[in-house]
């Protein structure tokens, strides 16, 4: 199966498309896709994302405080006013690097947990259906959120989760960072992701459900403790 019909077919048919997958995983040029497109939408992102957080630091009394003044505008500075060379390395280098450490690591642990259902399936076959059910967040998510972005000229403030719901909400506040985990995008990718996973393990649905959401809810108690731990440094 090509790049075109696996990329079509994981919104369309996502059951045929992961079985495929599994019987013959192919993943290099998933790969790529993911890291060009995750670079190029961080890129043209980074300026919104800049005014927010420079307009974050400004208003953290706590973070003054903390730095003194002479730091603490020196940091302004540096966030106001980055070198070309700083916004290139960030967004097509420590970005798409970091990104492709946690589609390493994700698979590795979502293998792991699989043994509590199953002994067959391999890591390869968990990383091709993992960079495959990316499709939905990394390429048609990132699509709509940067036309949002762009939109409200405003990165931080802008979200396809539960937040969305709640505009009022600060994003510095617990109740922002905890629902902007239930993400629509990510739901739908560990669904279709289950599908993968059914066919990998040879296990049911229902399974496969369990171990693919169970991991989601893992994954978003991680980020959700860390910005937990990032917002007390400003607020």
């Amino acid at each position: 199966m090509d790049l075109f019909n696996r990329l079509q077919g994981i919104f369309f048919n996502p059951k045929l498309t992961l079985k495929a997958i599994a019987e013959k995983p192919i993943w290099i040029d998933a790969l790529i896709i993911l890291l060009i497109a995750w670079a190029l939408f961080n890129y043209v992102t980074n300026p919104y994302l800049q005014k927010d957080t420079v307009q974050l630091l400004e208003s953290s009394d706590k973070l003054l405080e903390r730095l003194g003044e002479d730091r603490f505008n020196e940091m302004i500075e540096r966030t106001k006013n980055p070198t070309k060379t700083s916004v290139l390395l960030s967004n097509f280098l420590q970005k798409p690097a970091t990104l492709l450490i946690g589609f390493l690591f994700s698979s590795l642990i979502i293998l792991a947990m699989s043994r509590m259902f199953s002994t067959t399936g391999n890591y390869k076959q968990v990383l091709s259906a993992v960079l495959h059910a990316n499709f939905i967040d990394k390429i048609l998510g990132n699509a709509l959120r940067l036309i949002l972005i762009i939109t409200r000229k405003s990165f931080m403030q802008t979200t396809t989760s539960l937040a969305l719901f709640f505009p009022k909400l600060e994003i510095t506040s617990p109740a922002f960072i905890i629902l902007s985990q239930v993400d629509f995008f990510q739901l739908w990718l560990f669904g279709v992701l289950s599908l993968g996973l059914s066919s990998i393990f040879k296990i049911e649905l229902k399974k496969a459900l369990i171990l693919s959401y169970s991991f989601w809810v893992l994954k978003s108690l991680l980020y959700i403790a860390y910005g937990l731990i990032s917002i007390r440094f400003l607020v």
